[in-house]
């Protein structure tokens, strides 16, 4: 019989793991200052109750691991501050805008099947809330306009609904997707160094569709259901395509949003990884 001291539960090496990681995140280099030395940093937002932080993490690690470029992975949306942010050159942020303080019932988006459960009734499905302050907002608006990259990757558009200064700086707001499904992604017609000799490809992938507040021409990558398959919200039509990336200057730094992003092999298709690695280099402007 093991001895109490080796006795160690899977839970608390995950939990020590944990505090490990954030005192590493928490005391790592200020991220201007190690870009002057040549070493720009990234911090990395990710995770949400729709998409797992561990395909988002290993989908990640492939672009930044590629380029070169440390990455901070942080799950706690309470930590992102204007204090934190002075630490990087980059912010990735690939969650939503939502929260359930009062939790829910199923691991997915379209949990038709609870309502079959024992108790549906007596649990009704709580509504969820941002969790986005207006400080926070307010801090990724300073960082970006003050020469920080900023890349809302997927379903960051979310976010958008909740908070102003972040619609602002992002570029626009999440109207809603249908279920996954092939689609073809492909360069606009405004050249950009992101996307100079990209092919059309098609991945399966929830395509996003979203409202574009900038100037139309920022926008360099759409996606469209080549087998003609439409989608609508709240019955009003809005076809086959949609706008899947822009990129443009705001204040002294850089804004990029791509859309393609639900899972592994959508974010691993060549073209598309081809595309995210640019993403960071010219938000670093590095190209």
């Amino acid at each position: 019989m093991k001895s109490l001291p080796s006795m160690i539960s899977r839970r608390g090496i995950i939990q020590s793991a944990g505090l490990v990681s954030a005192a590493a995140i928490l005391n790592s280099a200020p991220g201007f200052a190690a870009s002057k030395s040549g070493t720009p940093r990234t911090l990395a937002l990710i995770g949400d109750r729709f998409h797992n932080p561990d395909y988002i993490r290993v989908s990640l690690d492939k672009t930044f691991n590629e380029l070169g470029i440390p990455v901070d992975y942080i799950i706690d949306y309470g930590a992102l501050s204007a204090d934190l942010l002075k630490r990087y050159d980059l912010l990735v942020v690939h969650k939503d805008g939502m929260i359930w303080p009062g939790g829910y019932a199923g691991p997915d988006a379209y949990v038709t099947y609870q309502t079959n459960l024992e108790n549906a009734a007596d649990s009704p499905p709580s509504k969820p809330v941002s969790w986005i302050t207006p400080e926070q907002g307010k801090a990724i608006k300073d960082f970006v306009n003050a020469g920080g990259g900023f890349y809302p990757m997927h379903n960051a558009s979310d976010i958008s609904l909740f908070n102003q200064d972040y619609r602002d700086v992002m570029g626009g707001a999440y109207v809603g997707h249908p279920p996954e499904r092939p689609f073809q992604c492909r360069p606009t017609a405004n050249a950009h160094p992101i996307t100079a000799g990209i092919q059309p490809f098609m991945v399966t992938d929830e395509q996003h569709y979203v409202a574009y507040d900038k100037d139309p021409k920022y926008l360099i990558l759409e996606s469209v259901n080549v087998d003609g398959l439409t989608y609508e919200v709240k019955g009003k039509p809005l076809g086959t395509t949609s706008i899947a990336g822009w990129a443009y200057d705001y204040g002294k730094g850089r804004v990029v949003w791509t859309a393609v992003g639900h899972n592994i092999h959508a974010n691993w298709n060549p073209q598309y990884l081809e595309i995210r690695k640019r993403s960071v280099r010219w938000l670093l402007k590095q190209i």
